[in-house]
């Protein structure tokens, strides 16, 4: 009789088997987690960075998952893109769920070393698309901007996703469902999760429903976009690394498996997890109970400390509203900086630092820039007066 293998009835839902043991870790580390321990999670054994990058770099797709506000997360993908570099040189590309297809041709000047940072932010309209501080993402995109790396935007646009998120496909006008991925790809276990995040939180009913095609639409969208990109003469031949969201590649239930159905190839998921959790970020953690999966969360998972940005920037001290020729002032902080200036209310600030204000970005990026003791040069205009003011 055989011996080897499995046959159908063996596999039946009819006829379940008994589950042995726990399959989002089928081997139960030695030993808790310590900050900086890197876990196989099919094996449960911890390995040195170095022994990670041996066995994950051989698959064409490397899969990093981020906490958004977690340096540490972010210092890990950079760690992995230096890797990457290394044993493939000229064949790696970074694929970004922080930029949309529509900021591609600036992305590829940044690459291009022809943008300085504040033109790249001002031209991608960062703040308007991910709105996420810069700072998380700046060292990634300055290696692949010094290292000549190509960055794609893997994205969605946020009014397509608005629009899914209150209306199903059928209610969408023409033009939006021309934009639309295949939405037919619908995954249980993402749909299980989405259930999940919602349960306790918000009212439910057809506000989850939403956000259930929104995932879809996130998930399938990126996926096409990688693929479409793969698949190109331009992509041929490329390895890719991907960082996005947490949900969007742990279990593999996201984009892998939309990838792996539209172009089947080799790939590993990797990510962090967050073991020391300060203070100050105890109010980030979400209080919900996941589903349990029948499936590793990440092939490797790197325990790290759920950091702060460390502090930077200053405050002017006013509020305002952009008008035609900069940023006109309707309120005055008491006892902040402004109001040691002796600013006013309806000043109309045209410069700073001789940088023309055309934008809530550029008074956002300058200030930032500022450290406690430093000083700016205000140029403004007070009772169609132009006067300069030291703040």
């Amino acid at each position: 009789c055989a011996t080897n293998g499995v046959n159908e009835n063996e596999v039946s839902e009819e006829e379940p088997r008994p589950l042995i043991g726990n399959p989002e870790m089928p081997y139960p580390p030695e030993k808790e987690p310590e900050v900086g321990d890197i876990l196989h999670m099919p094996t449960g054994l911890y390995v040195t960075q170095a022994q990670m990058m041996a066995s994950a770099l051989d698959q064409r797709i490397i899969y990093v998952g981020e906490t958004h506000d977690s340096p540490a997360a972010h210092r890990f993908q950079l760690d992995v893109l230096k890797a990457m570099v290394e044993r493939y040189p000229g064949e790696v590309v970074l694929g970004m769920e922080v930029f949309i297809p529509k900021q591609q041709a600036v992305i590829d000047k940044w690459v291009a070393g022809e943008l300085d940072e504040p033109s790249f932010l001002r031209q991608s309209q960062w703040f308007k698309v991910w709105r996420a501080d810069f700072a998380y993402y700046r060292e990634l995109l300055e290696f692949a901007r010094d290292n000549r790396i190509p960055v794609r935007g893997l994205n969605v646009e946020k009014a397509l996703v608005r629009a899914v998120g209150s209306n199903p496909p059928d209610q969408l006008s023409e033009e939006q469902r021309q934009q639309l991925p295949d939405m037919s790809f619908v995954d249980p276990y993402q749909q299980a999760m989405v259930e999940a995040v919602f349960s306790g939180h918000g009212p439910g009913g057809k506000h989850v429903e939403g956000f259930k095609r929104v995932q879809v639409l996130w998930d399938q969208t990126m996926a096409e976009n990688m693929v479409d990109y793969l698949q190109s003469p331009e992509g041929k031949g490329k390895r890719m690394m991907v960082v996005a969201g947490g949900h969007h590649v742990r279990y593999g239930y996201g984009i892998p498996r939309r990838v792996f159905n539209l172009m089947p190839t080799s790939y590993t998921v990797l990510g962090t997890r967050e073991i020391v959790i300060p203070e100050e970020k105890q109010h980030q953690i979400m209080d919900i109970t996941m589903p349990r999966f029948p499936m590793t969360a990440y092939d490797f998972v790197k325990h790290v400390v759920y950091e702060t940005l460390p502090s930077k920037g200053v405050k002017l001290g006013v509020m305002f509203n952009m008008v035609e020729g900069g940023l006109k002032i309707n309120q005055v902080i008491p006892e902040s900086n402004a109001a040691l200036a002796e600013l006013q209310v309806d000043d109309l600030i045209s410069h700073i630092d001789g940088v023309v204000m055309k934008d809530l970005y550029d008074i956002k990026y300058l200030l930032e820039k500022k450290s406690m003791g430093d000083s700016a040069q205000l140029q403004l205009t007070r009772n169609d007066e132009v006067i300069e003011v030291v703040v």
